[in-house]
């Protein structure tokens, strides 16, 4: 964005992107924290997301880090601009069981064309603090004026 460019409401932007998607809705994803550069998603535990051992299911994990990662990016783009993730790498630390689940995500390094962001994960009980239960990396190319793709 140049000098001359109207501030825009990148919090607005980011929760009317979030409110599109499907995928949060349907798993239970909620957007609690939107700064520039960090966001954070929180997701209550359902036996329906976990895998055959009662734990919340991996993929579930690498689709809000995921979430929580580009839209820390997107929170940091210009408004005519979107994203899309390249690449991510996620790594399972400790065993998904708790109440709730927090996914933060940050921006590491912001560019024009290519974000990188890193993500946390965090199994919270109400009986003990918070676990760190993922992290991952991921890559966001930044898209502009391709068709079916908007802001």
């Amino acid at each position: 964005m140049n000098e001359d460019s109207e501030p825009y409401d990148f919090r607005a932007r980011v929760r009317e992107s979030f409110g599109r998607q499907a995928a949060m809705r349907t798993i239970g994803a909620e957007l609690t924290r939107v700064e520039q550069g960090t966001v954070e998603i929180e997701l209550p535990f359902d036996d329906k997301l976990t895998q055959q051992h009662g734990l919340i299911h991996a993929g579930i994990i690498a689709a809000a880090l995921d979430a929580a990662g580009t839209y820390a990016a997107y929170s940091v783009i210009d408004p005519n601009a979107s994203l899309l993730t390249i690449e991510f790498k996620v790594n399972l630390l400790s065993p998904g069981r708790a109440e709730r689940f927090l996914f933060r995500g940050e921006v590491t390094k912001p560019g024009t064309t290519i974000i990188v962001s890193d993500g946390r994960a965090y199994a919270v009980r109400s009986d003990g603090p918070a676990k760190l239960i993922a992290s991952m990396t991921g890559t966001m190319m930044v898209v502009r004026g391709r068709e079916g793709i908007k802001g």
